[in-house]
């Protein structure tokens, strides 16, 4: 996937709020973009956590960040933030997206082309056979 990155007007909006959200640690800028961006990739993408690009740091550290700030409920300041800017609206992240397998939304599974063998069950309660 390409690079996944905020424009600078984005981005001084994105840190705006994170300096005047009381439950965020700002910190270093940098460190704070590049973790949101690999939140970014990740939504993006929709890639496992263990795939995220070397560069973008750790994937646990990013995952365990990421956890944290779902469990502040800081996402959903966020969205609620940005809501009405237009601007912002592509990187919102959507949370009601779910992924599942693809036989949970009924696709047929990898045994429905095989033809069914006789178990060796079914022949123990029958009578022998004589030759």
């Amino acid at each position: 996937m390409s690079n996944v990155t905020f424009r600078e007007d984005e981005w001084q909006k994105m840190y705006s709020f994170m300096q005047n959200h009381p439950r965020v640690y700002a910190g270093k800028e940098a460190d704070c973009r590049l973790f949101l961006e690999a939140v970014l990739w990740i939504t993006r993408s929709g890639a496992q956590w263990r795939l995220l690009p070397e560069k973008y740091g750790q994937w646990n550290s990013v995952y365990k960040r990421f956890a944290r700030w779902c469990e502040t409920e800081i996402w959903e300041d966020m969205h609620q933030h940005f809501v009405t800017d237009p601007d912002m609206e592509n990187l919102i992240l959507d949370s009601s997206v779910i992924r599942a397998h693809p036989c949970a939304a009924g696709a047929s599974k990898k045994t429905a082309g095989r033809r069914n063998r006789p178990s060796a069950a079914v022949g123990a309660g029958s009578a022998p056979k004589s030759t």
